[in-house]
């Protein structure tokens, strides 16, 4: 029987270990102040004194969520001094999220358009 993380012929990865990849990636993400970190760091680089300050949150907080970031390789950590600095690994990460806002945006204009809709109904008497 194959080992689960067997490649194929010529080093490529199994389709499920390519989605498997996308799912731990994207679990990184699934944080609110893990977002709200990339979002920051989409900026530039911050020491952790700043995003505790950007954030309004305690250090053990910020600290855990950047330690997950990191395992996950979506942001790096370099000294300076007595602080450390935490950047976004790949610059992308700021594009995705990005994205993410136009897909949200877009859904919401949709809902927006449906309750005009209803109001508009409403207004004329109708029911549908």
């Amino acid at each position: 029987m194959p080992q689960k993380n067997q490649h194929r012929a010529g080093g490529s990865p199994r389709p499920n270990e390519l989605q498997e990849f996308k799912a731990r990636f994207f679990r990184a993400l699934a944080h609110p102040v893990r977002i709200q970190i990339l979002e920051i760091l989409g900026r530039g680089s911050r020491a952790v004194q700043e995003l505790q300050d950007e954030l309004q949150l305690e250090q053990p907080i910020v600290s855990q969520q950047l330690a997950v970031l990191r395992a996950h390789d979506i942001v790096w950590a370099q000294k300076q001094g007595a602080s450390v600095r935490y950047a976004l690994r790949d610059p992308l990460v700021r594009d995705l999220l990005a994205v993410a806002r136009e897909i949200f945006r877009n859904r919401l204009d949709r809902t927006r358009g449906l309750l005009e809709e209803l109001h508009r109904q409403q207004r004329r008497g109708g029911r549908r």
